[in-house]
């Protein structure tokens, strides 16, 4: 089952899905290994697995910290890959995604990257400094892989790009909550709620939302504009703060 049919289906008994995120080799795989366990034993449906780049320009100070210190430990794409092809064998509940920057992918090999990600069995790649325009074998190695490559949204997206990149997308679209960077808080006001109406209606695709979700209250708040709520620096900083085993207990409060 493709991505976008699998989260479609789990919609159908949930009002709104959870994907989390984590950044490779920080504090260490071992961690990372206990932290995806608790979030897959804690109904999350898709996780994405970041594999640190010296320069992510999407992310905020907690998540390029995370970067920088994961490198500094020594870990290598190799490392990474062999990793997330352990928890897609340990975890097959779960929709796996890698989340990089394409400087990844370009040095490792664009094709070989996308071939042993679709081998492992990842369900889609994550490639935030990637615009449509300028990916497209990219894109249709992705396709022919059957691999999702995802797409986002921005609230500064006119309706005819939402449209426009969409069509090069599958699995979901990633919209953006606000301008800037990971980390801050998000709230729901009339101009987010407008954004996630436009989003809606430029795509057939599931919604996923994120940028500044890290409470029960901020899911709520888009059950019913959106199909999933992007959980990303409040694990990490959850981690740094009360280790692994606190992990659990908030992704399950997360809903309810």
């Amino acid at each position: 089952m493709n991505l976008t049919a699998d989260l479609r289906k789990r919609l159908e008994t949930k009002p709104i899905l959870l994907m989390t995120h984590l950044v490779l080799g920080y504090p260490s795989l071992e961690v990372n290994r206990r932290v995806i366990r608790q979030m897959a034993e804690n109904g999350v449906d898709c996780i994405e697995l970041q594999i640190p780049f010296s320069e992510p320009m999407a992310d905020g100070p907690v998540i390029v910290r995370a970067n920088q210190e994961a490198l500094n430990q020594g870990i290598r794409v190799k490392d990474c890959l062999a990793f997330a092809e352990e928890m897609i064998r340990e975890f097959p509940q779960v929709n796996f995604l890698f989340m990089t920057y394409y400087n990844i992918l370009f040095r490792f090999g664009e094709e070989l990257f996308i071939q042993r990600a679709a081998e492992m069995g990842m369900k889609g790649l994550i490639v935030p400094d990637l615009p449509p325009e300028e990916g497209e074998t990219y894109l249709r190695r992705c396709r022919e892989q059957s691999i999702a490559p995802i797409m986002f949204f921005t609230p500064t997206s006119t309706d005819d790009r939402m449209r426009e990149v969409a069509d090069h997308g599958d699995g979901f679209i990633y919209c953006v909550a606000r301008k800037g960077v990971t980390g801050k808080q998000t709230v729901m006001d009339a101009s987010l709620a407008g954004y996630l109406e436009r989003c809606r209606k430029a795509t057939d695709l599931p919604l996923a939302v994120g940028f500044g979700i890290s409470r029960r209250e901020d899911v709520a708040m888009l059950e019913g504009r959106a199909d999933m709520a992007v959980i990303g620096t409040a694990t990490i900083r959850l981690v740094d703060e009360l280790g692994p085993d606190a992990v659990g207990p908030f992704i399950g409060g997360l809903l309810g």
